[in-house]
């Protein structure tokens, strides 16, 4: 990995429920990490396979290796956000992580 090329900044957050002060249920995302990762745009045999996710808003980040990232997570990513579809552990080396991304659309 080269990791000159993890050169962006993203939040890796989960969601957790939660009370206010009267006691109501609250659904919150909480920050886990801000980690240094590469963004790259799916295009090509890549944009054609990621079809089935979301063909226009599919991303990958590129990262170093987090034990605890799941795809019940999410990404913030220059004030967009990006669900998490899937977690790959490259060559399961457990020292670099593919996240395979959907953006999150705001009109929805």
């Amino acid at each position: 990995m080269n990791i000159a090329k993890l050169d962006k900044r993203v939040t890796i957050q989960r969601f957790k429920k939660t009370k206010d002060k009267e006691g109501i249920p609250t659904d919150t995302w909480v920050d886990v990490a801000t980690v240094w990762a590469a963004v790259e745009p799916l295009r090509g045999r890549e944009y054609f396979a990621a079809a089935a996710v979301n063909q226009e808003k599919t991303v990958r980040f590129r990262m170093r290796y987090r034990p605890s990232v799941t795809a019940e997570m999410r990404l913030l990513y220059d004030r967009r956000v990006f669900d998490i579809k899937s977690v790959i552990d490259v060559n399961e080396a457990h020292r670099e992580l593919h996240l395979m991304c959907e953006e999150v659309s705001g009109d929805g």
